[in-house]
């Protein structure tokens, strides 16, 4: 059973840093699709970053945001940078092994994570 674990959420000022972390377990990591999906209050859950053969970036975040993997932990992160208040939200992780999806859409993802809370300050 494949599960994902993220943290590294807070509280933060506008401009600051931040660094996301997601743990997954169960199958082989370095062959999974990976993302950092974010739900704003009253808002749809949206794509921040993929990892798979590529690098998605959503506009927004581009240039401030990171995506990054460790195959020797298992693990996928986000850094965030220059945080703005529209980047509060519920962060979560998702994987998918199914490298022939599109790895933008949400509905390709099998596996999430529980959420982490980001929320940035003025």
């Amino acid at each position: 059973q494949v599960q994902l674990v993220e943290s590294g959420g807070g509280l933060v000022q506008a401009g600051t840093s931040l660094t996301l972390s997601c743990v997954v377990s169960g199958r082989t990591f370095n062959r999974y699709n990976l993302a950092w999906f974010r739900q704003a209050p009253g808002k749809e859950r949206e794509l921040v970053a993929a990892s798979g053969g590529n690098t998605y970036y959503a506009d927004s975040v581009k240039g401030r945001f990171t995506i990054s993997r460790d195959n020797a932990k298992n693990t996928v992160y986000l850094q965030m940078n220059s945080l703005k208040q529209e980047d509060t939200g519920v962060y979560y992780c998702a994987g998918t092994a199914a490298l022939n999806r599109d790895f933008r859409q949400l509905r390709n993802y099998d596996y999430w994570g529980q959420g982490t809370q980001v929320t940035v300050s003025s």
